[in-house]
């Protein structure tokens, strides 16, 4: 269980419905209690969360997080209000003084109004924070941010078998210091979905996902987990679960070691994005 540490624990599902394949809707708290309790004995220590992220926050308040390192994100301030009250909303429903990292969820917010990013440096200063950065979509994000020299501690982007678009910038920031976290390992669900019953939207991924489903049948979780975790740039992969059973059966993937084996695809940005999919 030595690679644990480089897992992290996704909480949307704390707070919402969420993703194409969930079947039972939100996570009950009492299985909540359960997951956490479980990643802690396996050595997780990352727990990513969101004030967007329904009640997730307030879920994970009612456990103890001792031991945990927490990210969490805020929306822009013409949204939800100044950052620091959002931070102060955000450590009083998780129960906490301070956090692991601060991230803007919507981080193009920060060059319409660049005092964002001042109250997040602020928070670094006070030592409320200890890495502040942003959660990204798109590379183009990152370069304008980059540009306009506001530097990251920590960065979460997508990252996944068919997703390589931020990999040169994560390289990058890698090696100028910056943490770098991963999201959407398994494209919030799509490498597992019936084929059959995707809509022509997805068409240009369904034979490769067919193909994966075919070679790696029961393995296919831990071939694309250990995908991205097998990469010395990424720091840490953000896995969201939606009951104990199932954060058991990546942990048992992951160390039932199978290679997927990289290869050149050029998808479609609007398939990579789940923004971007139809919602029926």
């Amino acid at each position: 269980m030595d690679r644990m540490h480089k897992i992290g624990l996704g909480s949307v599902q704390f707070g919402i419905p969420y993703g194409i394949t969930n079947q039972s809707g939100q996570t009950p708290e009492t299985e909540v209690a359960l997951i956490l309790k479980l990643a802690s004995e396996n050595g997780i220590k990352y727990i990513d969360t969101a004030s967007a992220y329904g009640t997730s926050e307030q879920v994970l308040g009612k456990n103890d997080l001792e031991g945990f390192k927490i990210i969490s994100k805020f929306m822009p301030e013409n949204e939800n209000g100044a950052v620091q009250s959002q931070f102060e909303k955000t450590i009083t429903d998780l129960q906490i003084d301070t956090m692991y990292g601060y991230l803007a969820h919507r981080p193009m917010s920060l060059l319409e109004d660049k005092s964002q990013w001042e109250s997040l440096k602020r928070l670094k200063h006070d030592g409320k924070v200890r890495k502040i950065g942003f959660s990204l979509n798109t590379p183009s994000e990152l370069q304008r941010l980059l540009e306009n020299n506001m530097q990251p501690d920590l960065i979460q982007v997508p990252f996944n078998y068919f997703d390589n678009r931020f990999k040169d910038l994560m390289v990058e920031l890698k090696n100028s210091g910056c943490e770098i976290h991963t999201r959407s390992a398994f494209l919030q669900g799509l490498f597992f979905a019936d084929t059959t019953k995707l809509s022509s939207f997805f068409d240009a991924v369904k034979p490769e996902i067919k193909m994966l489903q075919q070679q790696f049948q029961q393995d296919l979780s831990g071939a694309l987990l250990n995908y991205v975790m097998d990469l010395d740039f990424v720091d840490v992969v953000i896995v969201g679960v939606e009951n104990a059973s199932q954060l058991q059966m990546n942990l048992n993937a992951i160390n039932n070691k199978t290679d997927l084996v990289a290869k050149k695809f050029n998808f479609p940005e609007s398939v990579l994005m789940p923004s971007n999919w139809p919602k029926s």
